[in-house]
């Protein structure tokens, strides 16, 4: 009896802890209003996307869902319009594994949009295979495409009053490195058939996310556009959906034990779109609506520079 006891309260305990640190919920209490104003979400057509596109819409903007799926992006419109009543969601079809769509989306948006206030970074996936373009799949949607949408689309941010970029990154970019002669010789950070393999890929790219914010908001200084990256938590979403199916079976229990829902995964995303007053933390990286330093491998002016410089390159930009 007592064994049995010790192993509930030991259960219990380390259930406390990691709800408590790992899975902390946090909230975004900003009230701030979008009417008049013009947001992109990439792949805003579910998860934390589709969470953030809601809570936005709400507040009265224009919310662009960018996704390659249209039929996702026409039912997730739908839902949107069902719980916010009046809302401004429409769909522009955007491929982050092909430069060439990256390019005709912002073609398409800068000849129809007037106005761009808010970029959220937001889509990402944990694969393998390659893009469109021959780069690792993980690395070219998750960083790379990412980054040439961001470029394309600065001057428009500029022209309006205090635009941000917000990017999606992970905690896992914790276990990432960027090894430039991969990158430039074989177009990947990282690749394979087994799963260890692409996730390590994932961590790579999510660091990626972090370097490119940094150099970023070095970029604008003395405009009035700033940026943030973010861990959004650890959130039950379609990012691990093409991982095995054993890995399914263990992934699943536990999600649904301790991972968080999207709404509350959105909320450091919201926070950095709309908070007032955090325009000095630009380039910073945010986790639980508040910001957090980042290992010095994630804030290393070389790295981050030689990685845009790169990027330039392998995007065409140069």
């Amino acid at each position: 009896m007592l064994t049995l006891f010790v192993a509930a309260a030991t259960v219990v305990g380390v259930y406390v802890i990691l709800a408590e640190t790992l899975f902390k919920r946090s909230q975004c209490r900003s009230s701030t209003a979008m009417a008049g104003k013009t947001v992109i979400i990439t792949g805003g057509n579910t998860g934390i996307g589709k969470a953030t596109a809601l809570d936005l819409a709400r507040r009265g903007a224009r919310v662009i869902l960018a996704c390659r799926n249209q039929q996702k992006a026409e039912a997730a419109i739908g839902d949107i319009k069902r719980e916010s009543e009046g809302a401004d969601v429409v769909y522009m079809q955007l491929d982050l594994a092909s430069l060439r769509s990256v390019r005709s989306f912002t073609e398409t948006f800068l000849k129809t949009e007037p106005r761009l206030d808010l970029l959220i970074n937001n889509a990402g996936l944990v694969a393998d295979g390659r893009t469109e373009d021959g780069f690792g799949i993980e690395f070219g949607v998750n960083h790379l495409g990412h980054f040439l949408l961001t470029c394309l689309l600065l001057d428009r941010l500029k022209e309006g009053g205090g635009g941000r970029v917000v990017t999606v990154s992970s905690m896992a970019y914790r276990w990432g490195k960027i090894d430039f002669e991969a990158l430039i010789t074989k177009k990947d950070l990282g690749t394979g058939r087994y799963s260890w393999q692409f996730f390590q890929a994932y961590c790579n790219s999510k660091l990626c996310n972090i370097l490119f914010t940094h150099e970023l908001a070095k970029r604008l200084k003395g405009t009035n556009v700033t940026c943030y990256s973010v861990h959004p938590g650890i959130v039950r979403t379609e990012l691990s959906r093409n991982v095995s199916l054993w890995q399914k079976v263990f992934i699943e229990p536990v999600a649904r034990l301790l991972f968080l829902d999207p709404e509350t995964g959105a909320q450091t995303t919201l926070y950095c779109a709309l908070q007032e007053g955090i325009e000095h933390l630009s380039g910073r990286y945010f986790t639980c609506c508040v910001v957090q330093e980042v290992y010095a491998k994630a804030k290393d002016d070389a790295v981050a520079r030689k990685l845009w410089e790169v990027s330039e390159r392998l995007s065409g930009l140069v």
